[in-house]
């Protein structure tokens, strides 16, 4: 893990699930961003600028398919993005708690 938190641009994945990874650092159009998963490094191209802490696409998103972060569903995709996108409120929605309006 120290190796990875050294890397300038680097993000993690949480679970084998996911489809996400959070970014460990700011990330900018262009980057070649390293991503952890166990014990795999994989390199990742930054699409758009994202903010430490927020979330990058690891493969591309299809409008309406299931983000998993944590293992755990936490949102479906407005619309399709790719590899290496940001992931976060503007592309990206959640439906708990509006099925019993």
């Amino acid at each position: 893990m120290k190796e990875v938190m050294a890397k300038e641009k680097a993000a993690i994945v949480i679970d084998q699930k996911d489809n996400i990874a959070v970014a460990l650092t700011d990330l900018t159009k262009g980057d070649d961003c390293e991503v952890r998963s166990n014990d795999t490094i994989t390199s990742v191209q930054v699409e758009e600028s994202i903010p430490f802490g927020h979330k990058i696409a690891l493969q591309r998103l299809e409008k309406n398919e299931i983000v998993y972060k944590y293992g755990e569903e936490i949102g479906k995709m407005k619309e399709a993005a790719e590899i290496g996108s940001w992931i976060h409120t503007h592309n990206m929605y959640c439906d708990r708690g509006l099925k019993n309006g």
